[in-house]
């Protein structure tokens, strides 16, 4: 082309090319100027609704004026290839410039607060690039910014999976350069301003660290990364960036573009915020004032009534000072469900189980507030803005990421977000042995905990750092087991478990589990379930007296078997000390505090665990059962329904609002709420109890009777504890009947006798002296 005529430009020299075309430097012979032409590959024009496009787009671009973008000046054709004629720039792009080297900070702001002015022009007219890079930047030789190739990308073929693998310099390959690709652009979706907002995220990463975000060369492998791994920190790329300004490259490159800046005018403001900081700092210091000696003793005498306001506390004022100084609140962090990227689905039980495990590590930390996993499940399968997330869970923080298995290696990568700003403050990726997941799980906590500013007592520090190796397949079963809501299989997976490895302490502390819900519920003995939990406890603390959950099993055993009140508070208190955020271990104290009479502070402790497991359905219907224990019946069946609407088949609520209608006087009401129960559990004993209860509270004695002789026939067939026969005898009115059950439920030492006093279903005894005496048996505060 050197040399020839095209239209009214002479061809002089080429500059360069590349997927786009090739670039040569020519002479508009009617305006006696330089410009630069750019002929687009011939592929364009063989296809009439590209050129089209194009034509259109080049109106568009055209109407552009703006300081930082290359201006387009004409459009034409040379046999039969497109070409655009353009702005003559003299200097070099940003992609020399950088040459794999990070730029100064004060650079990195500049370049990037000029990219972000010239596409707020842009993105006002409609107009998006779809393609920026370093190579598309270009810097003039006053260090000015100048963007290339507005709107070109647009007339390239959509993507597919075919062309986002094919190589990216080929001309009519994927719309943009794979490595700047926002991952809408790699879905194949439609994208807007906010997928230049991502290109300008890896500008600015690059700058800043001298490296693309994701430097992966193969194709799929590179996709997989931009779609599903968070990027190394630029920090720890080059230790001088700034907070700041990692947090601004952070939020630009996430990959949901509800959570990046919306526009290119507030990532631009960030920008000149942080650069605002730089400049104040080199203004001259203003000189210092002088004090005169009456000064000095002005200010003497206002110290001095200070001190006094200070020391009588006038109007609170003491108080508010002091408050200026206390320590500072409780972190609320929540671990949304880690998405599972080993490419099987069996595998999301793994994923599941290393959220709750990341869970339990954070929680160990007093000074953060964790959301129990069971309320962040249910955003695993939702698509909401985190903002929204976090209002629901009332958190300030949120810790997303991802899993990877690989044969014996686990990868777990991990990004820390602002929940009120949308800010990315800090994101990692830890890979270890699966022998030695505990400690990549404690390392991810650490760094967590450092980055939202909470300082680790040395307890905590120890705790956190003694993580033992363990077998990958007991870990695996365990795993399994913790996930798994069929009790019969959970126990299976958690024997498996420590057949495989009898020194990790975790499985026993879940057989521990299932064992107390068969024995509360009446399913084993209590001599049966609270033994075998006992040991199981007690064996798992032998192992690892860091366990919380062993504490609050062992507690439970205590309560509800053992009648050792100060056994069972001391290790509840020392679960809590471990785990302050173990929601279970809250709720189950509140049992303890219902049975040792300390009613404002039951109701206090159940609420608090509903704070930290809002969506968990048990624990909110246990809040409703200890409202329901507390005379308060309409809070009890209120928080009844409110569960029932987001779980209507869900059992445990069913018997509690049946127990609520029920003293409420809504018999009719309770009935059916009983009814609806044995749909999902037909053999419960205890609703079986509270319905002829009910219909012996009712007037309907003959149904009561008749539902006492299929309990009765259960009994002689295999367990039913006598504290739910006791209660239908409490309901027909025979307290000699309902006093000698309830003797057999104190031989037997039925789960639920320690709330014996508070059961509103054993009212009608209380001023018998045998109920006195049963509680002073039982060893209940008098």
């Amino acid at each position: 082309m050197e040399g020839r005529q095209v239209s009214h430009y002479r061809v002089l020299e080429k500059l360069g090319g590349g997927g786009m075309g090739v670039v040569y430097k020519a002479e508009d012979t009617r305006l006696g100027r330089s410009v630069a032409l750019k002929f687009l590959p011939a592929a364009f024009a063989r296809d009439p609704q590209a050129v089209e496009r194009f034509q259109r787009e080049a109106r568009a671009v055209s109407a552009l004026n703006h300081p930082h973008i290359c201006t387009l000046y004409d459009i034409g054709e040379h046999e039969g290839q497109p070409f655009i004629a353009m702005e003559l720039l003299e200097g070099q792009t940003l992609k020399q410039r950088i040459a794999a080297r990070p730029l100064a900070a004060e650079q990195v702001l500049k370049l990037g607060t000029q990219i972000a002015d010239a596409l707020e022009a842009a993105h006002a007219k409609g107009i998006v690039h779809r393609d920026l890079k370093p190579a598309n930047i270009f810097l003039t030789a006053r260090g000015q910014v100048k963007l290339l190739d507005f709107g070109l990308a647009k007339l390239l073929r959509p993507v597919s999976e075919a062309t986002v693998t094919e190589t990216l310099t080929e001309a009519g390959s994927a719309p943009g350069t794979l490595p700047y690709m926002a991952p809408e652009q790699i879905r194949g979706e439609s994208v807007d301003a906010r997928a230049d907002i991502y290109g300008v995220g890896c500008v600015l990463y690059e700058m800043a660290t001298g490296q693309r975000p994701f430097p992966e060369t193969q194709g799929p492998r590179l996709i997989d990364s931009i779609l599903h791994e968070p990027p190394t920190p630029p920090s720890r790329l080059n230790a001088r960036v700034s907070p700041g300004l990692e947090s601004i490259i952070l939020k630009a490159l996430d990959k949901d573009p509800e959570r990046r800046y919306q526009s290119a005018r507030e990532l631009r403001v960030d920008l000149e915020r942080l650069t605002l900081p730089a400049q104040a700092a080199t203004a001259a210091a203003p000189a210092r004032p002088r004090l005169s000696r009456r000064a000095l003793a002005t200010l003497g005498v206002l110290a001095a009534v200070a001190a006094v306001v200070l020391g009588l506390n006038l109007a609170g004022l003491r108080d508010r000072v002091a408050g200026l100084f206390a320590p500072p609140p409780v972190v609320s962090i929540a671990v949304l469900p880690l998405a599972n990227l080993s490419g099987d689905a069996a595998q999301e039980y793994f994923a599941d189980g290393m959220t709750e495990e990341l869970i339990t590590h954070l929680a160990q930390i007093g000074a953060l507030r964790v959301t129990s996993r069971t309320s962040v499940m249910p955003y695993k399968e939702k698509k909401k803005l985190l903002r929204e997330i976090a209002r629901e869970l009332n958190v300030n923080w949120v810790v997303e990421g991802s899993v990877r298995r690989a044969g014996d290696r686990v990868r777990v990568t991990a990004q820390l977000i602002d929940a009120r700003t949308d800010q990315h403050l800090w994101a990692d990726n830890f890979e270890r042995d699966l022998k030695d997941v505990l400690t990549l799980q404690s390392e991810i906590a650490r760094a967590i905990a450092r980055e939202v500013d909470v300082r680790l007592s040395p307890q905590e520090q120890a705790r956190l750092a003694q993580a033992r190796p363990v077998n990958p397949a007991a870990h695996e079963a365990y795993l399994r087991g913790v996930t798994e809501e069929d009790l019969g299989k959970a126990i299976d997976y958690f024997q498996q478990a420590i057949q495989l490895d009898p020194q990790y302490a975790p499985p026993y502390a879940g057989l521990a589990r299932v064992n107390y819900f068969l024995g509360l519920f009446g399913v084993l003995p209590p001599k049966e379930a609270f033994g075998q939990m006992q040991e199981q406890a007690q064996k798992a603390l032998q192992l690892d007296e860091t366990l919380a959950d062993a504490h609050g099993w062992l507690a439970l055993v205590k309560l509800h078997y053992d009648w050792d009140w100060a056994g069972a508070e001391q290790e509840f208190r020392r679960a809590l000390e471990l785990n302050p955020s173990q929601a279970d271990v809250h709720h189950d104290y509140a049992h303890f505090l219902m049975a040792m009479n300390r009613q404002e502070e039951w109701v206090t402790e159940s609420q608090r665990a509903v704070e930290l497991n809002p969506f968990e359905p048990g624990l909110n219907t246990c809040l409703a059962w200890h409202h329901l224990y507390a005379g308060q019946y309409d809070q009890a069946a209120a928080q009844c329904q409110r569960v029932l609407r987001g779980e209507p088949g869900y059992w445990w609520a069913l018997i509690n609002l049946a127990w609520a209608h029920e003293q409420q006087g809504m018999y009719a009401e309770a009935i059916a709420q009983f009814e609806r129960s044995f749909k999902e559990w037909p053999d419960s004993s205890l609703a079986l109890a509270g319905l002829a209860h009910t219909y012996a509270r009712a007037g309907r004695r003959q149904e009561a009777l008749k539902l006492l002789a299929q309990l009765q026939e259960q009994a002689s067939k295999g367990f039913v504890p006598a504290y739910d026969l006791a209660t239908v005898y409490a309901g027909l009115g025979n307290a000699d009947q309902a006093f000698a059950w309830l003797d057999k439920a104190f031989q037997e030492r039925s789960a639920f006798l320690v709330h014996v006093r508070w059961d509103p279903k054993f009212d009608n005894l209380h001023s018998d002296p045998r109920f006195t005496e049963l509680t002073r048996r039982i060893g209940l505060p008098q």
